[in-house]
């Protein structure tokens, strides 16, 4: 496993005042933005196309679609929350993480690889996402 330290995009100046991060994998169907600046670092991702079962179970308020979102900050647990992925963001300053990537954001630390995309955070919580599996820990 090849990781380095900083996502290539992180090395890049956001304009004044912005403290939102977006990026995506190379296959466009995990979407994330991280915040940072004023408080806690926090990262919230979106998968736009997967399969299997989810890693929790749809809450009882949520009669839309389940499984699309996962959001935490730099402590505590990963939190999930109800609705659809959305359309994909096609911006052109949206940044890729390359396979093989890690970034660390704060407290949050993230790897990109072909098998899907993970995020832990300071206190050992986090998430993996693919295509065929998701996981909350």
């Amino acid at each position: 496993m090849r990781a380095f330290v900083l996502i290539p995009f992180l090395l890049l100046t956001p304009p004044a005042g912005a403290d939102v991060l977006p990026f995506s994998t190379p296959s466009r169907n995990i979407e994330c933005s991280v915040g940072m600046g004023e408080g806690p670092s926090d990262i919230l991702c979106v998968i736009h196309e997967k399969t299997g079962p989810d890693p929790r179970p749809r809450p009882a308020g949520c009669s839309g679609p389940w499984g699309h979102h996962f959001s935490m900050t730099e402590r505590g647990p990963v939190t999930m929350t109800c609705g659809g992925p959305g359309p994909r963001n096609t911006a052109r300053h949206v940044e890729i993480a390359d396979y093989g990537v890690t970034g660390r954001f704060d407290g949050i630390t993230c790897l990109s690889e072909r098998t899907g995309f993970s995020c832990k955070n300071a206190d050992g919580h986090g998430f993996f996402l693919s295509r065929a599996k998701r996981t909350v820990q």
